[in-house]
Parts: structure tokens; sequence; C-alpha cells
């Protein structure tokens, strides 16, 4: 659960320094959300590579260079401003919030639930369901309730 803080730390300091790549480590979790913010249209692209960069060709992760693995995220610009101006966590180690799938709906629907508010036109929310890592709208189509994790606008 603590990931999830690195990630939305990292990939809102990368847009705030105008950088053009940042670096995660590569695993399942950052991966998944890479794959949110990249279908969502933050991201222009998301590659494997090590922490010197990305890989010009295919390299397996092994159990002898999984320290050195990394994945990149090319960050988005659009008029000199960046893309994503803000993300943050939703859920917290000390205070994790699981909605079923109608609470999800509501707020999909733009209404608060319980402490949350709802999403706003041009904002996602990251929810982590039993069918992985989705972003909110997806899991209310799939009818899946689960953790809210973050959101970005």
């Amino acid at each position: 659960m603590v990931k999830i803080h690195d990630i939305c730390s990292r990939v809102q300091n990368g847009f705030r320094a105008r950088l053009g790549r940042i670096a995660l480590p590569e695993t399942k979790l950052n991966l998944s959300v890479a794959r949110v913010l990249y279908n969502q249209g933050f991201v222009s692209s998301v590659t494997r590579g090590t922490h010197l960069g990305p890989d010009e060709s295919y390299t397996p992760t092994t159990n002898l260079n999984v320290a050195e693995r990394r994945l990149w995220l090319s960050l988005k610009y659009y008029q000199d401003q960046p893309v994503l101006r803000g993300m943050r966590c939703v859920s917290k180690p000390s205070r994790k919030i699981n909605c079923n799938a109608n609470q999800l709906k509501i707020l999909a629907s733009g209404q608060p639930w319980g402490i949350v508010k709802g999403i706003i036109p041009g904002e996602i929310m990251i929810v982590s369901t039993t069918r992985g890592i989705l972003e909110i709208q997806d899991a209310v189509k799939l009818g899946l309730g689960g953790m809210l994790l973050a959101r970005a606008n």
C-alpha cells in the first residue's frame, strides 16, 4: 500500500520539474498504474529498461537483474503545460477506503460518498479490484468494487 504514495510523488514531481521521462521500479503495481495513466492519455509511452535508461531491445527480467530493472514513463505536455496537473492518494496505510460497485457508481457520477469527493470532468480515479488495477469508469462498467488508490487530473 505504501508504494502507491511513491508512484504519485514520482509522477507529480516529474511533471513539476518538466522532465521528459521518469523511472519507476519495475513492479506489478507500478506497471498497472502506468498502464492506466497511459490508457487515459496522461503519459505518452511506458517502456522497460534499466536504471541507466530504456532498453533498445527486449531484455527479460531475471533474478540476477531484478534490482536494476525500471519502467520508464514518457511524460506528456500540451502547449508547454503538463497534461497531468496533480496526482494524489485516496487510501492511506492508516485508512484504506473500500467501495462496492454501487458506491463506485456514485463517485463516478461526480457525487461524494463518505469522505471521498466525486470525480470531476477531466479527472480519473484508480481502483484496485479483483480483476486488477482499473480506472473507476472501467470498474463501474464491469460492476466491480475495490479499494480506491489514487486520483489524477
